[in-house]
């Protein structure tokens, strides 16, 4: 089952992908998604609905994120070893955690509006977990059966202000519209395993980024698990678990993003995004 959200910014209704690929506006079912509906009850009663009862919403409508808002933005840093390696860090040895400020949400398509005084403006594909049962110290074997669903995300990065402004990652990661999210919930049922997706990342039609899942350092159930000692992740949490190596920052001579640059993402089974860039000024 594929969760989604459409409509105008700030408008947006809950929607159900059918077999064909149409959303279907499932507002009659559930108000939003948000914290407070998702859960495994309410992805049980969606499932009981006959989607062909629902109301058709036009192709070309907007695609928001799949959420409306989230509590806990968690990311892991470093979690591919190749792309450790193309910034010369070193492997961790345990997994990274930084947070990106809920307020970064974006939509899949939506613009990204370059930060003013933005010198380093970058892009990571990433797989999303959607948290779906409260995780309070749970085992890494039974970590994936509190995922409600998996997103497509772009970790979006300023790396002066990640890097250089005094080490703290959440500067560079939480200016607004830095987590595109989506096109949609993809429910864990129909993700056996999250460690077997390709994911690539295109800047201006030139493949940048092409990786697996296969390679991350830490699995996703791992990842949970860990910050589950931490932190009690609730219904609605976003953690993003890491890139792939071939970010701007990773290339010799960097390149970052400018005002104009296309980018153009996928996560195998998650969907895609396209976005462009945007000064400030433009927003």
């Amino acid at each position: 089952m594929k969760l989604v959200r459409f409509g105008p910014k700030g408008q947006e209704r809950p929607g159900l992908v059918d077999d064909n690929g149409t959303i279907r506006d499932a507002s009659s079912l559930v108000a939003d998604f948000s914290p407070e509906t998702v859960s495994f009850e309410l992805i049980e009663t969606l499932r009981k609905a006959d989607l062909s009862k629902l109301p058709e919403v036009p192709g070309d409508t907007r695609i928001g994120s799949p959420l409306s808002r989230i509590g806990h933005f968690l990311a892991v840093g470093l979690n591919f070893a190749d792309h450790a390696a193309e910034t010369g860090a070193a492997i961790p040895s345990e997994p990274l955690i930084f947070s990106k400020a809920p307020s970064c949400l974006n939509g899949p398509n939506d613009d990204i509006i370059q930060p003013r005084g933005s010198v380093k403006l970058d892009y990571e594909v990433e797989l999303a977990v959607v948290i779906g049962k409260r995780c309070d110290y749970v085992s890494e074997a039974d970590a994936l059966s509190h995922v409600l669903g998996y997103a497509l995300c772009n970790d979006v990065s300023e790396r002066d202000y990640q890097k250089e402004r005094g080490g703290q990652w959440l500067k560079g990661k939480s200016a607004p519209t830095f987590g595109p999210l989506g096109p949609w919930i993809v429910t864990a049922d129909e993700i056996p395993d999250p460690q077997a997706l390709e994911m690539f990342l295109n800047l201006n039609d030139e493949r940048s980024q092409t990786g697996n899942t296969d390679t991350m350092i830490f699995s996703v159930a791992k990842v949970i698990s860990y910050l589950s000692e931490f932190m009690a992740l609730e219904p609605g949490d976003v953690i993003t678990t890491g890139t792939p190596p071939g970010v701007g920052a990773g290339k010799k001579p960097p390149v970052f993003l400018e005002v104009g640059d296309r980018l153009h993402l996928g996560i195998e089974k998650l969907g895609e995004q396209r976005s462009r860039i945007v000064a400030r000024d433009q927003a």
